[in-house]
Parts: C-alpha cells; structure tokens; sequence
C-alpha cells in the first residue's frame, strides 16, 4: 500500500514513519512551503498563556522568544509534541480543532489573568480571537510564518497517478484538500479510481469532493492518531 502525505516536509516526516511502522508506504508530496517571518524577539511576560494552532507555529515560535515556562494550548497532538520539541516545558493539547481548544482554554484560564498570545500563520482556520474574546478574553495574534501552496505536481507523483501506484492520499485540511483538487485538473488527473482520500476532517473532505476518488475515508476524530487508525485498518484488508 502506497500513500502519498501532502503535508510540509516537517510534518510529514514523523507521519510517514508511523506509516512504516504498519507496513505502508508513505511518498512525501509536499503542498506547501513554510517560510517563517522575522521579526523581534516577543515578550512573554505580556501574557498568561500561548496559543498554537500548528505544529509550524510552534518551530516558528522557537525562534521568536527565548522564554520556555509559559503554558501553551495546543490545538492538537502534533502542535503539542512540536512545542514540547522547542522546549516549551508547559504543554496541553486540546486534541481536536480550534472549537475544542477554545473551550480548553475557557476551562482552563481566567480572562482575568491576563492576555493571550496566539502564535499562527498568515492564514487561520476557524475563529480562535472570537470565540475567546466573546468569553472575555483578551487575544493578540501574532503572525509567525507564511505557506506558500506549490504551482503543480512534481512529474513523478503525476506518473505515479497515471500509473495507479498510489493507492491512497493522507489530506489533513480544507486549504489542502483544495489545493490537490486544483493541482490534480491542473495536471489532467481527476479520475482517481483506485485511489483513496483519507481526510482528517468533514471539512477536508467536502472540499476533496470535486475529483472521482475511489473512496472517501474520515478519521473518527480530527486527529493523527485516528487517521492512522484508518490506514492501519485498511492496510489489514
């Protein structure tokens, strides 16, 4: 079994050794470039807690600050181990989607205590500031890096798709779903019989819709974890 993860090449290289480790194997296609934005050294002390919603904020964030104590909510597992790899010594992951942080938070935090910092991308999934801000928090988004989609297919995937050598492809969010639609009728590959999507969330899936998939397939939970469950589940068929 042959899965292609379009995930940043940092991020796909910890999920496509798990894959390994159930007998499938991964071929990293890389959607997108992450280009992280300079700027000055920020001041933790300004704030009772950090935000993350991506395992590239975290690596970004690392370079940023040099402060390690303050506590960190992770929207999920992977930007949790990633913080945790930059050294951040305070870590909770809220497990899921940016819905299920934002109620972590509540729970967790008084608005009282002080502001937020959410460390994130040029581009944010969902509505963090307000769901946090409705509760009474204060939230301050700072812009760390930037993803930059690539223009089409490397030849060889689009070979391998033409082939029917892949048998599945790892997309793990709307923007990437998206984006591997518009590649794929870019590069004449729409019917994808044979090939499975297997997506992290409803949301991705809806948006890999528009191409002639052999199946569709959503984790469980949107989380690594769970879609590794499904391709663990597959690969024993």
């Amino acid at each position: 079994m042959r899965v292609a993860i379009t995930r940043p090449k940092a991020d796909a290289e910890p999920f496509a050794e798990a894959l390994r480790k159930i007998g499938v194997e991964p071929i990293l296609e890389p959607l997108i470039s992450i280009e992280n934005i300079e700027g000055p050294s920020l001041d933790l002390t300004l704030y009772q807690a950090l935000l993350i919603t991506s395992a590239n904020g975290a690596r970004a964030l690392k370079n940023r600050t040099a402060e390690r104590n303050i506590r960190v909510f992770a929207v999920g597992d992977a930007s949790a181990q990633a913080s945790i790899e930059a050294g951040f010594q305070n870590v909770e992951s809220a497990g899921g989607n940016v819905e299920t942080l934002a109620r972590l938070v509540i729970n967790r935090l008084s608005d009282e205590d002080g502001s937020l910092l959410h460390g994130a991308g040029t581009r944010v999934a969902g509505d963090l500031s307000g769901e946090l801000s409705q509760a009474g928090f204060d939230v301050r988004r700072e812009v760390l890096y930037r993803a930059r989609f690539i223009d089409s297919f490397s030849t060889q995937f689009v070979r391998a798709l033409e082939l029917g050598s892949i048998d599945g492809v790892a997309l793990f969010s709307p923007r990437t779903a998206s984006a591997f639609v518009e590649l794929a009728e870019k590069s004449n590959v729409t019917n994808l019989n044979g090939v499975t999507a297997y997506c992290l969330s409803q949301a991705a899936a809806e948006k890999a819709s528009g191409l002639s998939w052999e199946n569709i397939i959503v984790a469980k939970t949107p989380d690594q974890a769970s879609l590794l469950t499904e391709f663990r589940s597959q690969a024993s068929l």
